[in-house]
């Protein structure tokens, strides 16, 4: 079946509520229009009514049944309890005069509604920097107990026989160290189980087995280890080289005992650069689409989307992060 199909199939009974920060963007409306009327999930668009009405006019976006809240005008009442909920959250680094200005911010509106469980996730960065989204994320969210740092995964997906892989992180840390490493790893198996891909965990490197001796190298092997003494019960193993991870040829020759290699299906990146150039790379040269990128690692799902998306793209994410919902 289909991975959005699937999911779909998954999520729809549940009516999952996703919050819009950006609700007077185009794109975001018109994927929200078509959640509502596919009957997948529940949108709520942030933003001045009128706008955003105005907006759906012009476009002939249908807007009956979903919900728009103007920070500005929400009741005084609810917002005097978000105000009271995001100081006790930010445990004295904001003052309720502080609080009140910075929940006028969208995302920073659209985050409390999730962690107050108003919401059961949200979309945002069509308009906003990754920083912008990731920031309140991590302020009142937060990561799961256990994990030190959020990072950012795709589906990387091609051709109707649903050739599918999970890429991480490509989105959030530079240089993560092994004990970083090695928590991305086990938080990209758990969401590729999401997503119907068996986890089968490369840490990846210009390395294989030792082949190689740096730092780096020494880095991803630690990260390994660290791995499998969170998650035993997981297929991880690095360090690999992209084609001994994933050519069954290479892996006899390269690492035959590895339970990973020539099969793998999750591949973690050792550091940012790689991982951002290797999923554009698929790709564009691969004719890969690549979904995301997913926040891994919160208590409740965040996701970030790229400046450059289209409604299709808004449409898509929106599903996944209802379906983390449903996983958390």
């Amino acid at each position: 079946m289909d991975l959005f199909e699937s999911l779909k199939a998954k999520i729809t009974n549940r009516q999952f509520k996703i919050v819009f920060p950006e609700g007077t963007e185009p794109r975001i409306i018109g994927a929200a229009a078509r959640l509502n009327a596919d009957r997948i999930l529940k949108p709520i668009l942030i933003g001045v009514t009128n706008d955003i009405q105005q907006i759906a006019a012009a476009k002939g976006f249908n807007l009956d049944g979903i919900t728009i809240i103007d920070p500005q005008e929400y009741p005084t009442a609810d917002f005097e309890k978000m105000v009271a909920a995001f100081v006790e959250r930010r445990k004295g680094k904001a003052t309720p005069e502080q609080a009140q200005t910075i929940l006028q911010d969208p995302n920073y509106f659209g985050t409390m509604l999730v962690y107050l469980n108003l919401a059961d996730g949200m979309v945002s960065g069509a308009v906003h920097s990754t920083g912008d989204t990731v920031r309140p994320a991590l302020q009142i969210i937060k990561t799961k107990p256990g994990v030190q740092r959020t990072s950012g995964a795709f589906i990387m997906q091609r051709g109707r026989d649903n050739e599918r892989y999970l890429f991480s992180d490509c989105a959030i840390n530079i240089n993560p160290n092994a004990q970083e490493l090695a928590e991305i790893a086990v938080e990209s198996a758990k969401t590729a189980e999401l997503f119907d891909i068996d986890p089968k965990v490369a840490l990846l490197s210009f390395s294989t087995m030792g082949s190689a001796k740096a730092d780096e190298v020494t880095k991803v092997q630690e990260a390994a280890r660290i791995a499998h003494e969170i998650a035993p019960e997981l297929d991880i193993d690095g360090d690999l080289q992209f084609d001994a991870a994933y050519v069954p040829v290479v892996a006899n020759q390269k690492a035959p005992d590895s339970k990973v290699a020539g099969q793998a299906t999750v591949f973690v990146f050792p550091e940012l650069q790689s991982g951002n150039i290797g999923y554009k790379i698929a790709q564009r040269f691969g004719n890969f689409e690549a979904i995301g990128p997913i926040l891994q690692g919160l208590n409740q799902p965040i996701s970030d989307l790229s400046r450059g998306s289209n409604e299709e793209d808004v449409y898509k994410l929106a599903i996944i992060t209802a379906a983390q919902a449903l996983q958390n």
